[in-house]
């Protein structure tokens, strides 16, 4: 008689601090309603706006609907940094308890969650991350230090001057008329196109600094490249599974924050709309740069197709949106897998036979 297998104990993580909190519960909410718990045991992690831990141990339509955290089902927990527990702890019944780990799943977009401190936490806890690790998440979410890497490994990137508090309007403006309006200012590590300003003249140049740095200490000014974005859904370590490349239409100027998440103006072809030829070699750039950057598990590499048919990187999602109409899952299905062998897949690069 076969042997019943032993299911795998994951803690998926939602919530976080960021400014993109709500993504966050719609995204995890996604992927928990998807897997497999015949396979899994599944340990959900809540982290407050305010970044309070709790286990949750209710109902997950309400992480979809954001009332989880006031659910009579949270129990105060947090991760313990010992290696000897390599779990969550919590007191229940005047007890200390713990739950070991076999790997965890943070899925926590933007600041707090994707710049690599929660996997920090995890990687010292000797909890296996599913995704990025602490050193790749960090340096995808620093659009600085992710270009520099990526233009290192032959790949073009978007011309671009870094600001800190003491960087002065003059020296972005004589930058700026020296490139060329318009031009993007940005947080240099935030997700999710927050406070970022595509801005047109000197005018609106000492505006568009304030509003990023309002988000950051460290700014930077980006050309503006002509063309599209396409992206690249990438899945795996060793071997990996490349996505249908997909293309983003923007009649609206460019895919912020609130564009991304209604796609009022916007519209996004799965697949692009250019040749198999070109596809291929957008693939083949997502794959190079997920490697130069150290990627592992899952991230969506974003890049511009010039009228030229030139490549430019743009930027890695290394924790892209998850929901079932997101663009990373989609462009996976694109290639005939479901939604459901996309986690499963996910899933087994850290707890894979």
């Amino acid at each position: 008689m076969k042997a019943k297998k032993e299911r795998k104990t994951i803690a998926v993580i939602f919530g976080g601090c960021s400014s993109e909190h709500d993504v966050s519960l719609q995204s995890a909410y996604g992927i928990i309603s998807h897997i497999n718990l015949q396979n899994y045991e599944l340990v959900l992690i809540g982290i407050t706006k305010e970044g309070k831990w709790y286990l949750y141990q209710g109902d997950i339509q309400r992480i979809a609907d954001g009332s989880w955290h006031l659910d009579e089902a949270c129990i105060s927990a947090v991760i313990s940094p010992d290696k000897e527990d390599g779990g969550l702890i919590f007191t229940k019944d005047a007890k200390k308890q713990l739950i070991k780990l076999d790997a965890a799943l943070p899925v926590l977009h933007g600041r707090f969650g994707e710049d690599g401190t929660i996997q920090g936490l995890l990687e010292l806890a000797g909890i296996p991350v599913i995704g990025c690790g602490t050193m790749s998440s960090a340096i995808c979410m620093d659009k600085d230090m992710s270009h520099r890497l990526v233009e290192s490994a032959g790949i073009r990137v978007p011309k671009s001057l870094v600001l800190d508090r003491r960087g002065k309007v003059g020296q972005a403006a004589v930058w700026a008329e020296k490139t060329g309006y318009p031009i993007y200012v940005k947080p240099a590590a935030e997700g999710s196109s927050i406070g970022i300003s595509k801005v047109y003249d000197e005018a609106q140049l000492a505006g568009a600094l304030e509003a990023a740095f309002a988000y950051d200490t460290k700014v930077i000014l980006e050309e503006n490249i002509e063309g599209f974005e396409v992206g690249c859904a990438v899945l795996g370590k060793e071997k990996l599974l490349l996505g249908t490349v997909d293309e983003i239409e923007t009649p609206g100027g460019f895919f912020d924050f609130e564009e991304k998440y209604t796609q009022e103006k916007s519209h996004i072809y799965v697949p692009a709309r250019i040749s198999s030829q070109k596809a291929l070699e957008i693939q083949k750039a997502a794959e190079r740069i997920f490697r130069a950057l150290g990627c592992k598990g899952f991230a969506r590499v974003d890049l511009f197709l010039t009228p030229k048919e030139e490549l430019v990187f743009n930027e890695v999602n290394t924790i892209p949106g998850f929901t079932t109409h997101s663009r990373y899952p989609n462009m996976l299905k694109a290639t005939g897998l479901s939604y459901e062998e996309i986690v499963e897949k996910l899933l087994q690069t850290e707890v894979g036979a």
